[in-house]
């Protein structure tokens, strides 16, 4: 499996206590550096290719799917020079230059059925919204600035030629690519694509995501807990994760913190899967298997990243999947998927990918304690305050392991590597969870 190391070079765990104010993940182990997490997204992208495989669907089906092939128009979008608005159709050379004049109203041309009649100078017909212009116009004035005195419509001045009109292939014109390859159909790609007339799209399939837990500690939802154990939540919020980005989820449940647990999982999943993503068994302890498994049996790309939550992450491969090793801790999951399994998924099922996380400046309402060091991924709540300007305030208990700070936040608050701990009224950066999540 793979181009592992031999089982001598298998990490060696600590056996010793560590001092309180030492990091577990800085303990000397698995030979890999910490990365920023910008060089961390970057070493994960250049090891990921999309998917292979395609399939043709019809149009709604493709919704969330990633297109294989660019579509092309056969069709001008709008077909016809058309009106804006609802109003009066004439030639531009007949506006009054001053005051006003009296138009002679020949008919209507509806959307869809265009009034078959030439208007002639001193004439103009009513119009609808996308109804076609008729012979003899060109311009279009609003129903509101037009006055009807027996049964003529009255235009003052003060318009110009050629006004509230759109124009033949003004959206999309013949042979022009309505959508590009990569990108994700969401509802308004959807809509486009259907404005040229094309109802099956070649996209790309989805990738199978592999997901597991990993505990002795772990127990699954309606089983009765003993001394010590919980309920496994983390699979949960990894099969909502992935499954929101339309990928398909393989669950594997939860593996047992044994060797040979751990490689039996390892051997199913890159067996099933493009990608693996599972929690626990990341850190330096006796029963911590998955990096030395990883060493041994796969490749390792990295292990810790400078961030918190979440410095322990292992990201690697088993045969050709991808693999990324979460952290136990319910928070720390999720903020590490976010922020690099996320794009990764992303791209590895065809998407061009997108641009970073929005970013907002915010005026902070509360003490958030940090120390320099780490990239931090608060959690908080982002609201607009009188002014207009962003307020947020932490969510109180920043604890990895406390899952309710994300249930109930609505952003991340950013804070850098070298800030210290923020006092209120201080200017910081938030991830709003639109968007991302």
């Amino acid at each position: 499996m793979g181009t592992g190391k031999p089982p001598e070079a298998r990490m060696k765990h600590t056996t010793q206590p560590l001092p309180a104010d030492v990091d577990p993940c800085d303990v000397v182990g698995h030979g890999h550096r910490t990365l920023q997490l910008d060089e961390a997204r970057e070493l994960i992208l250049a090891n990921v290719a999309p998917v292979d495989g395609h399939e043709t669907l019809p149009l709604r089906d493709a919704l969330g799917r990633v297109l294989c092939t660019a579509v092309r128009s056969t069709v001008d979008v709008p077909a016809h020079i058309n009106s804006a608005m609802d109003g009066y159709a004439l030639a531009g050379a007949d506006l009054p230059a001053e005051g006003e004049r009296a138009f002679e109203v020949l008919g209507t041309s509806w959307a869809g059925r265009p009034f078959e009649g030439a208007v002639a100078a001193g004439q103009c017909a009513r119009i609808m919204t996308g109804a076609t212009l008729p012979a003899g116009t060109d311009t279009v004035v609003m129903q509101e600035h037009v006055r009807i005195e027996d049964g003529r419509a009255v235009i003052a001045g003060g318009h110009r030629p050629g006004q509230n009109r759109r124009e033949a292939g003004e959206d999309i014109r013949a042979g022009e690519v309505a959508v590009e390859a990569g990108t994700l159909l969401r509802p308004a790609q959807l809509g486009l694509i259907a404005s040229v007339g094309v109802g099956r799209v070649d996209v790309r399939r989805r990738a199978r995501v592999a997901i597991f837990s990993t505990g002795d500690e772990l127990r699954g939802v309606g089983e009765t807990l003993g001394p010590g154990q919980i309920y496994d939540s983390n699979r949960y919020s990894l099969y909502g994760m992935v499954a929101r980005l339309g990928l398909e989820v393989v669950d594997l449940g939860v593996v047992r913190d044994t060797p040979e647990a751990t490689l039996a999982a390892f051997e199913e999943a890159a067996a099933r899967a493009d990608a693996i993503v599972t929690s626990g068994g990341v850190s330096v302890g006796e029963a911590d298997f998955v990096v030395e498994t990883l060493e041994r049996f796969g490749r390792v790309g990295f292990w810790k990243v400078a961030m918190k939550p979440g410095k322990p992450i292992a990201f690697g491969h088993v045969r050709d999947a991808l693999f990324f090793g979460l952290p136990g801790n319910p928070v720390s999951a999720m903020v590490t998927f976010y922020q690099l399994v996320q794009p990764a998924l992303q791209a590895l099922s065809g998407a061009v990918p997108r641009d970073p996380p929005l970013l907002l400046d915010a005026t902070c309402q509360t003490k958030l304690k940090k120390k320099a060091g780490r990239l931090e991924f608060q959690r908080g709540i982002l609201e607009r305050g009188p002014d207009g300007r962003y307020l947020v305030r932490g969510m109180g208990h920043q604890g990895a392991g406390v899952l309710r700070s994300m249930a109930e936040a609505n952003c991340f608050i950013v804070l850098p590597l070298e800030q210290e701990t923020v006092q209120p009224g201080a200017d910081v950066q938030v991830q709003p969870f639109a968007g991302l999540i």
